[in-house]
């Protein structure tokens, strides 16, 4: 399973419809993007679940932060709230926001949408990763690393968080 069965699933598509609306995306873009984005979300996800703690920080996010709401009011996807919470996850995923413009340069690069569009669409989809995984893991019987490990697909693909880390080091 990907992000995109995963938000068909738990009922982002008319949300990940609003938010390509708010943006002028094409719904093919947009599937492109989350694609694309889709890897090093995860990862980040899956690198909070082996730090001390992180685990148990990971699934409180999951269940009491609320990100449900942003795949059941496709509406909220224009809300500012949404793109602040999904900043904030960004901040707990990746660590810096060097990270998050390293992802969106990236995925630029891989599905030739601008890399504003993507710096813009990159917290809500954030926020709509958190719901979905948050939604489905509340029924997975393989728990919240099985879950992102299937998500991930086991392998560190082309767009993993390892290579967007290794960038952002330049920076500092």
């Amino acid at each position: 399973m990907n992000l995109m069965d995963l938000l068909d699933q738990s009922g982002g598509q008319k949300s990940l419809a609003s938010l390509a609306g708010n943006l002028g995306l094409s719904g093919s873009d947009t599937g492109n993007l989350v694609s694309a984005l889709a890897p090093a979300l995860m990862k980040g996800m899956q690198k909070q679940t082996e730090s001390s703690g992180g685990l148990a920080a990971l699934q409180k996010a999951l269940t009491g932060g609320g990100h449900q709401k942003y795949l059941d009011n496709p509406d909220l996807m224009s809300a500012t709230e949404a793109r602040t919470d999904g900043n904030n996850i960004l901040g707990h995923l990746f660590g810096s926001k060097d990270v998050s413009r390293n992802v969106a340069a990236q995925a630029a690069e891989k599905t030739g949408i601008d890399a504003s569009l993507i710096k813009k669409a990159l917290p809500m989809i954030a926020g709509l990763a958190m719901g979905a995984v948050g939604k489905k893991s509340s029924t997975e019987s393989s728990g919240l690393p099985g879950l992102l490990g299937g998500l991930m697909g086991g392998g560190d693909g082309d767009f993993g968080l390892d290579d967007v880390m290794s960038l952002a080091k330049k920076f500092f």
